[in-house]
Order: C-alpha cells, then structure tokens, then sequence
C-alpha cells in the first residue's frame, strides 16, 4: 500500500480512514459522483414492514466556512484564492464562526505570539465541534507539530487544491497536502495567479510575485516554510494586473517574502516587472511595491528611483534593517553591512522627493551587547522613520538562532521599550500642515469614525466618511497631524475622480473573475451562482434516489 500510494500521490501523505478506497480506485473514481452509506442500526417500526432507510451522504459545495489569516500580505492573498475556489464551487464562506461548518485558519510563523494565536484558535474550534482545515506557515514549516496531528492541513503551495482538502475533511477524513509547484523541474511561484478570489478589500489587488527568498536568515522561520525562490513570469503578473483593474481595483499590492530578489531563478529582474506593470496601471490608479532586503535591490537603484517616481506608483519602499551593529547582521546571515543599508536610504531620498523608507528592527537577538543595540538607537535618531516595526527576539523552533543563549527577557523588555519610546518621540508630519495632497480613498479606519486614504508617498490621510469618496482621487488641506497619521478635508472645488476607465468595484464577496467562469452560459436564465453546483446536487439527487429505490424493491422481494 505504501508503494502505492508513493507512486500515485507523492504529495498527499495521509488520509485518514482505514476503510478509505486505495488512490488507483480514488483516481479512477475522480469522474463520476459517488456516496458511501454508513451501516447504522435502524428501526424496523414501519407499516409496510420496511425498514427506514437513513442515507447519511452530504452534497458537496452547500456548506459554509469560516475564513482567519494571521500574517503578512503574501498570507492574506493566499486566503482571497482559498475563499475564492470555496465559493465557486458552492460553499458558503461566512464572518459568523459559529455558525459556520468548517473553519478554514491560514498561520503566520514568524513569531510566537501569532502562533499562539494559531494554536488557541484550533482549540476553540476544537470545542465547538467544528471541522478544520490548517493552511499557511505553522503547519507548512513543521508539519509534525504535536497540536497538528490528525487534522487536515494543505500546504502553501497547494491552494489551487483547497476544494479537494474541504471535501475530505466535511467528510470525516483528515488530509495532509504538501508538495511544491514546479516547471520544467524548476520550482515557480505557487498556484496559478488566475484562480478565482474573493478580495477582502475589492479596491485592493494582492499579487504575489514570487515565493520564498535566497537568504538564511537564522532568527527565520518562514524559510522553512516557503523554502527557496520561485518567481511568477511577468506574463502572468501582469495579467492578473490587468483583470482586477477591470474589476474595479484601483490599488495594487505587489508582495513576497523579498520582492528585490524577483526573477533572478528565471531570468529577469524586479525593474523589467516594474515597467512592464506601469504601463498597464489606469491614471489615477496606484501600484505600492512590497518589502525588499537590502542586498537584492543595491544593484537596481537606478531604475527603482525613477520607478518610484512615477506617478503611478506610491513613493514608498519598506526596507528591512533588522540592526545597526554589523556583528549582529553577520550573525543574523543577513549578507549586507549597515553602510550598504545607509547606501540605499541615502540614494532613493536623494533622487526620489518625499520618499517615505519603513524598516522593520529586532531587539534582543542573542548576540546582541549594549553597544549594538546603541548603533541602533543611533540608527533611528538619524533618520526618524516614519514606519518603524519593532519586533522582540523570539526564538523559533528548529531555527539557528534557537540554539544561542538568550538575552535575559527584563532586557530584551528594556531595549523594545527604550527604541520605542525614541520612536514616539518624534512626529513624522507636523510640518506639513496646511499642505493640499492628491489622496487615494481605499479603506476604513479602524475606529469606524473616517475613511483611510495615502499620498503620492503612501503617508496615511484620514478624510470624512462620505461615501462618494471611497475608490476616488481628491484633493484635500492637512488640517491636523497625529504620530501616524494626517486628517484632511476636501478643498475648495475638490474634483472627485475615479481612476481613468476603472468600473465600480465587485461587491464585498463577489467572486474575482465570476464573469469569465460563467462565461457561455445563457444570459437570461434566472439561476444564480456557480453552475456546476447545480449539476453536483442534481448528480447526488439521482444517486441517491436510485439507491432508495434499489433498497425498497430488495425488501420488498423478500
């Protein structure tokens, strides 16, 4: 049976039921609609002297599902595709946990916290009896976790699959699905960037560009889990641009582990991706690039200096310095020195005005003295980042960094709070108060009370929540200024724009590409949603009728 199933479904490594068909029979099976009674003891108290017949078989595609991401953005696309796959096959996907049958969890694995959350969210589904399927980092980067036994879990390379898994899992079975993608031999980006998804802001276009890195980070986890590089090839990148701008998108997210390193497994650089993408953005629209290490994009300042000038794209570039202490960022295998990183902030303010640089920083890595983290400190005092992520040292298992001895936590909780308390200490946008900015309206605040717009430089507008605002271009006045954020108002004889030849957008939870998948169905019929749900329950119907039908002649012909 091993053999077997190594031959057939090297990327399936466990299904659940020892009575389950063998994967020739499963393969051979894959055309036809089939349901499977349970024996179960029935009462014979009937007035024909039949026995009620109970046929315990689901249709597949009626349930409903309950989506949760933790993480990054590569993260938050990963469930767009997932949800979006669910609901054209049929499945309801559902904000109500409790009502829903099965709870989808897409993991982060960078730091503890997140996967204490992860873990927690498993138990309370757990307790309420919910079905479960385990996507993202956590499970991918180490599947053999004690809390992740015995339930389904689908790799982050396999969401193109995520139906497969679902079905399996509604009935009782528990999958295992990893595997990477592959062309020629060659590993590529993931699942294919046309799926279907639902966007969970329908403004907003996540595209991942590439997955994994080609760094060795030993504080990193993620490694483990998205592996080496894979690139999109541009054709593909860009068609997907294009579709969601006709969708009704007026920002683009470009997003990946490290989007510098875009290409270099297949042949191209991240600058030719850039130019080919500006060329299809509509006026108005906006493209915001993704975090980039420091080595990857030394060699392409040039062209992302004028890339980043473009109108059409948000002068922003999120560049990760981790420490100021070269010690520390040869410990961390981060393959660059401070001065390079000072090289690529000092060369894109020069040439790119009003350029906002954000970086991420981790207090306490176990190498780290008090002098280390004083370059650090000294580090933020000379350039006042506007977006500053502090992070405090976490230890991930079966990372390199894990096995160092630890800075004792009181000082790590020193360090994380003095850097933070620097941070806050300034304000980024006082002196431009009274300034009028071209804004993108996208968002909701948190609060509920404003909608969330950016500048050309991606700094945070807050304007009033009027609602012919939100997908819009305006002008507005800087009225008031916070530590993260800028209020603004509408000017006088604003002109409310939407982007140059963009539609509305697809409602919240319509399916991304819904058009073509019913593309050639007639027009004028009054049946709504995925048409091969229909053809499902009406395949099922006839099964199951059949076989009533074949057990009350047998009872009868006794």
């Amino acid at each position: 049976m091993a053999d077997t199933c190594i031959k057939d479904i090297d990327d399936i490594e466990d299904i659940v039921s020892a009575s389950d068909v063998t994967p020739n029979e499963r393969y051979s099976a894959r055309k036809h609609v089939t349901t499977r009674n349970r024996k179960s003891k029935r009462k014979t108290d009937n007035l024909n002297g039949v026995k009620d017949i109970h046929l315990d078989s689901i249709v597949p595609g009626t349930q409903s599902i309950f989506v949760k991401t933790w993480g990054c953005s590569h993260n938050n696309s990963d469930s767009e595709y997932m949800a979006g796959q669910l609901a054209t096959y049929g499945y309801s996907i559902t904000e109500d946990k409790l009502s829903a049958d099965l709870w989808l969890l897409n993991s982060c694995t960078v730091k503890n916290p997140a996967e204490d959350h992860f873990r927690n969210e498993i138990k309370k589904a757990q307790e309420l009896n919910k079905h479960l399927v385990l996507a993202g980092c956590v499970p991918q980067g180490q599947p053999r976790a004690g809390y992740l036994q015995g339930l389904s879990v689908i790799g982050v390379q396999q969401i193109d699959r995520v139906v497969e898994v679902v079905e399996e899992t509604l009935k009782g079975h528990s999958v295992r699905l990893f595997g990477q993608k592959k062309l020629s031999g060659r590993k590529t980006g993931g699942a294919s960037l046309s799926l279907p998804k639902i966007r969970k802001n329908p403004l907003i276009e996540i595209i991942a560009i590439n997955t994994g890195c080609l760094n060795q980070c030993t504080y990193c986890k993620t490694k483990h889990a998205r592996g080496e590089l894979g690139s999109y090839h541009p054709d593909d990148i860009v068609a997907r641009a294009q579709q969601s701008f006709q969708e009704g998108v007026v920002e683009l997210w470009l997003t990946s582990e490290d989007t510098g390193a875009y290409g270099r497994d297949i042949g191209v650089s991240l600058p030719e991706l850039l130019w080919r993408l500006v060329d299809t953005i509509p006026d108005g629209a906006r493209l915001r690039l993704g975090m980039t290490n420091p080595p990857y994009i030394l060699e392409h300042l040039e062209d992302i200096a004028k890339i980043l000038n473009h109108p059409s794209v948000y002068s922003f570039l999120h560049v990760p310095v981790q420490s100021a202490s070269d010690s520390v960022l040869m410990d961390m295998k981060r393959e660059y020195c401070i001065a390079d990183f000072k090289h690529v902030v000092e060369f894109l303010k020069k040439r790119v005005p009003d350029i906002t640089i954000a970086t991420d920083i981790i207090c306490g890595f176990p190498t780290e003295t008090d002098e280390d983290f004083e370059e650090t400190m000294q580090l933020v005092e000379e350039y006042k980042f506007p977006s500053l992520f502090i992070n405090q040292f976490f230890p991930r298992p079966g990372t390199p960094a894990a096995k160092l001895r630890r800075i004792h936590p009181q000082e790590v909780k020193r360090r994380t709070k003095k850097l933070s308390e620097l941070f806050q200490s300034y304000r980024p946008y006082d002196h431009k108060l009274g300034e009028f900015q071209k804004v993108l309206v996208t968002e909701v605040s948190h609060d509920k009370q404003y909608y969330v717009a950016h500048n050309k430089c991606y700094d945070q507008v807050l304007v009033p929540k009027t609602e012919e605002l939100m997908g819009k271009l305006v002008e507005v006045k800087i009225v008031d200024t916070g530590k993260h954020y800028m209020k603004g108002v509408l000017a006088r004889d604003a002109r409310i724009a939407r982007p140059d030849g963009v539609p509305p957008p697809l409602r919240h939870g319509e399916v991304s590409g819904s058009d073509i998948l019913t593309a050639g169905c007639d027009t004028n019929t009054s049946i709504s949603g995925p048409l091969w749900k229909y053809v499902a329950v009406i395949a099922v119907m006839v099964v199951v009728l059949s076989r009533l039908c074949y057990l009350i002649g047998l009872k009868l012909a006794q």
